[in-house]
């Protein structure tokens, strides 16, 4: 798959977003969680390898295989699906950072299991995220992710794994002499897009393509964010709205894979901020299964707008974290529905407690799916005062 040379640069780079996504320096002792899937091994242990040298404490979990996945929602009863190992609370607690290999083996063998049930095991480990998020908000903790090919990621995508593989070296920038150089770059660009926006007195946004017409208010006290480490690789720009402002119809041309279960041409209409209606070409009943997750499943977690001059990714890839950054000719825009980003809130993170949170519209949620349109659209912002300005068009930034 990778050469050496390659899974060497790869886990630089994942350094390079473990460190950036931290707001204050790792320290030799901190632990970092090191999570794969089993086919991600090469590089886990590349990755280890390199903590090591950094004088960090890596602590490799491998994610539960195909199978075990298979037993745990399909044949588990309710305790078993809510049950949390003792100490898991209190690891969770000193935990410093979390690097996630994503390489699953299938995309498709939850498809006959209740989505409810996943969704139940999900509702009960919500506070792990919860205390990473706290962590995170103080500066204690950081993250990122990216993703290993496998047959089957190639296979849902339509590609050859040469064809996979290429794309995931091209937006990583793997084929680069030095990839960091590149990230920086990239990481520049995008400082002077979040400084122009954030600029802005913004009192909402008007999303517009062929099948899209929505409407999203970024909210109180908000900032833009984005090319943080988070996601390896990243290039998408946004932000967590005020869920109670979100208007029309959304749609998502990109199809995706989740629990399972594929979904092609997912509809969402907004209503005060409620996804009142859910259509879908394929797996709409698990659309609408979805949304009803909890209480907060059915409104706007993010809004989100990626430009093409930044990301090289140009194929559809069957997993999120690619589609999300897709560029293509006309870049594309994603929201998701579910749980916002704390870190979007533009004062002192340390001060944002529930209640503030939902007093801003924060929306909070067990679920964070990302929905993806790649048309051709025009994003308008009506400012403070009325008058409007064309933020993105034809899947460019217009600062």
């Amino acid at each position: 798959m990778f050469t050496e040379k390659e899974l060497k640069k790869y886990a630089e780079t994942l350094w390079w977003g473990l460190s950036t996504a931290r707001t204050s320096p790792y320290k030799p002792g901190d632990f970092v969680l090191l999570r794969f899937d089993a086919d991600a091994v090469p590089l886990a242990e590349v990755m280890f390898d390199l903590l090591i040298e950094k004088g960090l404490n890596p602590v490799p979990r491998q994610n539960m295989t195909t199978n075990m996945e298979l037993s745990f929602y399909g044949k588990g009863n309710d305790a078993q699906l809510t049950d949390i190992p003792a100490g898991d609370r209190e690891f969770v607690n000193n935990l410093s950072g979390l690097i996630s290999l994503i390489a699953p083996a299938s995309l498709t063998h939850l498809q006959d299991v209740d989505p409810k049930r996943i969704g139940q095991s999900a509702v009960a480990r919500k506070f792990m995220r919860d205390i990473m998020e706290k962590r995170e908000q103080t500066g204690d903790f950081g993250w990122t992710l990216c993703i290993y090919p496998t047959e089957a990621l190639a296979q849902s995508a339509g590609l050859s794994m040469a064809e996979f593989k290429a794309q995931v070296v091209k937006a990583c920038f793997l084929d680069a002499d030095n990839p960091l150089t590149k990230w920086a770059e990239i990481f520049d660009e995008a400082e002077k897009v979040k400084a122009w926006l954030n600029g802005l007195e913004i009192e909402h946004i008007n999303v517009k393509s062929e099948n899209t017409d929505l409407i999203v208010v970024p909210g109180k006290d908000r900032r833009w964010l984005g090319v943080s480490g988070h996601n390896i690789p990243s290039f998408e720009i946004f932000l967590s709205p005020d869920w109670r402002g979100t208007e029309g119809v959304y749609y998502a041309d990109q199809p995706s894979f989740r629990s399972g279960n594929f979904v092609e041409g997912v509809r969402l209409t907004f209503e005060k901020g409620i996804a009142v209606k859910t259509e879908a070409k394929t797996g709409g009943e698990f659309v609408a299964k979805q949304l009803t997750l909890d209480e907060g499943a059915n409104r706007l977690g993010e809004f989100s707008l990626t430009d093409r001059r930044f990301s090289k990714i140009n194929k559809f890839m069957a997993n999120t974290l690619f589609d999300e950054n897709f560029g293509g000719p006309q870049g594309n825009c994603h929201v998701a529905v579910g749980a916002s980003y704390s870190d979007t809130y533009a004062g002192d993170q340390s001060s944002l407690d529930a209640a503030k949170k939902e007093e801003l519209g924060f929306n909070d949620s067990a679920l964070h799916w990302d929905l993806v349109n790649t048309e051709q659209k025009t994003v308008t912002a009506t400012l403070k005062g009325g008058e409007e300005l064309v933020i993105y068009k034809d899947g460019e930034f217009q600062n």
